[in-house]
């Protein structure tokens, strides 16, 4: 069988790297397939999921003109199903960098109302500018009241 792009193939793993593994596929041709092509899961070590002389079947996902082979083993497992709500019906919230885990108990965005349903490609442009705006304030605030210079603080 001729390895072509979108082909199942079996092949041997013969190497793992901190990028990935390759594997030693039919007519001898050898192929990589990147961490992030390992699983559905996240991979910090390709050694957790892969074992050297392991057999596997793999998706050819590319192959480029040098003859680099792509290979994934996610694509052939189901995808898993993601819990968007949590068990009370409400939906997750994503955890925002420099929210009130990181001292800002005031933060005025936590109390603005997420509105229900899927938003359009310009509604999510706007909020997420507006959000901009506002953390770049809060950062202004923060870093102009720590710049004043020696002669802010003592009095000749």
């Amino acid at each position: 069988m001729a390895i072509e792009v979108g082909a199942v193939v079996e092949g041997e793993v013969t190497g793992i790297t901190n990028f990935g593994a390759f594997l030693q596929l039919p007519e001898g041709k050898v192929g990589l397939v990147h961490i992030s092509e390992v699983s559905n899961v996240y991979v910090k070590d390709v050694r957790d999921f892969l074992k050297e002389h392991q057999k596997v079947k793999v998706k050819v996902l590319s192959i480029d003109p040098n003859g680099k082979i792509g290979l994934s083993i996610k694509r052939l497992e189901p995808v898993p199903d993601v819990q968007t709500k949590r068990p009370e019906g409400r939906p997750f919230r994503a955890a925002r960098p420099g929210g009130s885990e990181r001292g800002f108990a005031n933060d005025r965005r936590a109390a603005r109302p997420q509105p229900a349903g899927p938003l359009s490609f310009e509604d999510k442009l706007s909020r997420f500018m507006k959000e901009s705006d506002d953390r770049q304030l809060d950062l202004r605030r923060n870093t102009e009241s720590k710049r004043g210079g020696r002669g802010a603080s003592r009095a000749r």
